[in-house]
């Protein structure tokens, strides 16, 4: 297993991190067709993620209304696995309850969550705690305020945030820093080789504010998972059939995967793994969230960080995969051109 820092920060984790969404069966809505792994399938596919180096768990308190928060810390009870040696991350957002302060990142309901997770989890502190959604209503400074107080209560290690837009993450950062609050250490997006979209404004910000991504679905919900095909949209006994999430371009999707097959019949492998590979040869991701149901599907995920795809290869899938020009990205080069002239002498510390 290989391992980065998380984001600025001097924690180490594994670049595959185990997603506990799909523990427990129960819960209502999507969550009684997501949620379908017991205790006991909990406890096998734990082990099989310690066993290969991947002590690094991400779940969220809304994730089988709860009920993925207990699994997984009976799961560390019940292999015997010290605290010390993993890094749990959870999430704080979603309606937990029927009132009307039962949702959000106001600093009431981060303060009432978070204690409920650690009850669930059976932990003193959480390592990540993130905000798993853009709260359009609260002070982005009050949730970094109740965030803060966790870091300095010893609840909470470091913070994070999902599915955030990059302005708002790029002003929380900046405020942290002016204010001296605890600053989002991570992001966890959505991203694949079917949808880069983050690229158009995430990537340059990461590489600025040296923020770490943990990626979220990166099999597209299923669909690089080499069940689906032009031909088989809908197969049996996929979560996919019957969840479209998340949204992707299906005829992008399918001529990647045309590119994607040959690939993987070279390395010997599933399409799955050349999918989880090709964001793991991507310089800003800290680390990929996997999801399985099964011993064997996470065995094939686990197998990805062995997978060296040539620069050949991965050229074919930067081409196959690349987003349309949009403004104003396809007008920066144009006019910076002559800006980036190697001819051009840089600012130096003795010349600014």
């Amino acid at each position: 297993m290989h391992y980065k820092t998380l984001g600025d920060t001097g924690l180490l984790v594994p670049t595959l991190c185990f997603g506990c969404m799909t523990f427990h069966g129960g819960g209502s809505g999507i969550w009684s067709k997501i949620g379908q792994v017991d205790q006991a399938g909990a406890d096998a596919l734990v082990k099989e993620c310690i066993d290969a180096g991947v002590n690094f768990f991400d779940t969220a308190d809304v994730y089988s209304e709860g009920e993925s928060e207990k699994t997984l810390g009976q799961s560390l009870k019940h292999l015997g696995i010290a605290r010390k040696d993993v890094v749990i991350a959870t999430k704080v957002f979603g309606r937990t309850g029927p009132g009307r302060n039962d949702i959000g990142a106001s600093r009431g309901h981060i303060m009432d969550a978070v204690e409920a997770s650690l009850k669930r989890l059976g932990t003193d502190h959480i390592d990540l705690y993130q905000i798993h959604g853009n709260d359009a209503v609260t002070p982005v400074e009050e949730t970094l305020r109740a965030l803060d107080t966790l870091v300095q209560q010893g609840k909470v290690r470091y913070i994070g945030a999902s599915n955030w837009e990059a302005w708002k993450l790029s002003r929380a950062i900046t405020l942290s820093e002016l204010k001296g609050y605890a600053r989002f250490d991570t992001l966890q997006a959505y991203y694949s080789i079917a949808g880069r979209d983050l690229e158009r404004e995430f990537v340059p910000m990461f590489e600025h504010t040296r923020t770490g991504l943990l990626v979220w679905s990166p099999l597209a919900g299923g669909l690089l998972s080499g069940k689906f095909s032009r031909e088989n949209q809908k197969p049996e006994g996929s979560r996919r059939s019957e969840f479209d999430f998340p949204i992707v371009d299906k005829e992008r999707t399918w001529r990647i995967l045309d590119v994607v097959r040959p690939i993987a019949e070279a390395h010997g492998c599933s399409p799955a793994r050349i999918a989880l590979a090709w964001l793991l040869h991507q310089p800003v991701v800290t680390s990929v969230i996997i999801g399985a149901k099964r011993t064997d599907q996470l065995q094939d995920n686990l197998a990805a960080v062995d997978v060296k795809l040539s620069s050949e290869q991965l050229k074919q899938l930067r081409e196959v995969s690349q987003l349309p020009p949009e403004y104003p990205g396809w007008m920066l080069p144009f006019q910076g051109a002559s800006r980036l002239d190697p001819g051009v002498p840089r600012p130096t510390s003795e010349t600014k």
